[in-house]
Formats: C-alpha cells, structure tokens, sequence
C-alpha cells in the first residue's frame, strides 16, 4: 500500500504530539525513511523543477504545530555552505542520487556581525533511502555532484527563521 503524504504528515503529527525531543525526531527519521523508498510517493511530490525554479517546495505545513514537508529536486550540481537551522531542526531525507554532507563544530562562536566560525569534523554520502536528523544548532552542509531529489523535515516553515551567519574557518 503506497505511503501518502496525507499519511506521513498525519505520522508526524502524532508523533511530535507524543513528545518533541530527539526520540522523537528519530522517529520521523523513520517515516521519512518508508516515504523515500515509496516509488509513487517519490514520483507524486518530488517533480522536476522548471529550469531557475526555487529547489524547494513547501508540500504540507501543520497548522497547528507548524512542522514542514518540503520536496526539494536539483537539477544539477549544488555547494551548499555550512549552515543551521536558526531556531528550528531539519530532517534530510534522500530520494534519489546522493548528497554529500559535512558536519561541522564551532570553533568560535561570533557575535554580532561577526560570523560564528567552523571546522569540518566528518563527511558522509546519504543515498536513497536514508534520512539524518540536524538538531537545532547542529551545523551541516550538503553538496550534490549530480541531480538530486529529497524530502526535508523543517521543524517549522525555514521562510520565517532567522539563520545564523556562519562561515568556514
């Protein structure tokens, strides 16, 4: 039976309704996991973008709690520099093609207009099926060699979150 979005979203809510802690983000790490190997989920919510089209496509957003299901599709190649989720957290769920993450530490946290500074500590390939959860103040960044599609969690809609000014070391 095909997984919905009507399904996953109704599966997050009940889940974070039941607590909204790390145990329960690794919850929706899961769901997301059954939505990716779904091949109609997949092919339904993850359509190609017009050429210069925003990436991502807010999906579904909760009234209530305000979590996110956006599909992001990328056409080609992609560098994304490190960054936060501000005051919220983000599942990365891989579809299709790989991404390459970094996570990174502070190595001095910045004030003011001076940018917090970071450093590398472990990069990995996320490939279909797999999801991660980026914990709020968790610094991650991804970069795509080739076209990807993927399903991201957002704790709350990432439009209204102020980010923080980050930067490599």
């Amino acid at each position: 039976m095909p997984y919905t979005l009507t399904q996953l979203a109704a599966d997050i809510r009940e889940t974070l309704q039941s607590g909204s802690g790390r145990p329960a983000k690794e919850t929706i790490c899961e769901l997301v996991s059954r939505a990716l190997t779904d091949r109609a989920f997949v092919a339904e919510h993850l359509d190609e973008r017009a050429p210069g089209a925003n990436p991502r496509e807010v999906l579904y957003e909760d009234p209530d709690l305000g979590f996110c299901i956006c599909g992001h599709v990328y056409g080609g190649p992609a560098n994304g520099a490190p960054h936060d989720h501000g005051s919220s957290w983000a599942i990365y769920g891989q579809a299709v093609g790989v991404t390459e993450m970094t996570d990174w530490r502070v190595v001095r946290q910045g004030a003011g207009a001076e940018p917090t500074l970071v450093e590398p500590v472990r990069t990995y390939a996320m490939h279909p099926g797999d999801a991660r959860l980026y914990d709020m103040g968790d610094v991650h960044s991804p970069r795509r060699e080739a076209p990807v599609k993927l399903i991201r969690i957002e704790g709350k809609n990432l439009d209204h979150v102020t980010r923080s000014n980050i930067k490599a070391a």
